[in-house]
């Protein structure tokens, strides 16, 4: 076996493929008047509106107060709304307002353009593989989360099935 070659690393490539696909869009977004922090907000409150702000932060792996002073910031530009969640008078659901939608279509424009151009000369059949190859590769890594979350309660951890093809 040889030395260790970043560039046939999967754990590398995977993250600056990541990185180069965020810096694309951020650039693109920037046109819009928005930082990573909001388009990625209102991003996931298109695919997930009424989550609260506790989840959200949490998916988007903000702090709490962090993920706060951006919805303050996104509330007074009229974009989103907080409103009470019916089954805890402590939590506060998210929602966009009609603002937003039209910036999200503008998004989603930009989101393809990015796609296209990082998929530039790979074929139909190899974007599927890759796709459903980071499907499973998802899965793997989240059953191991919730593995280890319950070890840390006291369940054993499954095993993972690994396919070295």
């Amino acid at each position: 076996m040889t030395g260790y070659n970043p560039e046939r690393s999967f754990g590398f490539l995977l993250y600056d493929a990541a990185r180069l696909l965020r810096r694309d869009f951020d650039r693109r977004a920037r046109s819009l008047g928005l930082t990573r922090a909001q388009w990625s907000v209102l991003a996931h409150l298109k695919r997930n509106e009424g989550s609260n702000q506790a989840s959200v932060a949490d998916t988007l792996e903000l702090e709490p107060i962090t993920l706060v002073r951006l919805l303050d910031r996104l509330e007074a530009a009229g974009w989103v709304e907080r409103r009470p969640d019916p089954d805890d008078r402590r939590a506060r659901q998210l929602f966009l307002k009609d603002k937003a939608r039209p910036v999200l279509d503008q998004l989603m424009a930009l989101a393809a353009e990015t796609r296209a151009v990082a998929l530039a000369g790979i074929d139909e059949r190899e974007q599927d593989f890759l796709i459903e190859a980071l499907i499973k590769v998802r899965a793997n890594l989240t059953s191991r989360d919730l593995a280890a979350e319950k070890t840390t309660n006291g369940a054993a951890e499954p095993e993972v099935a690994v396919n070295h093809a």
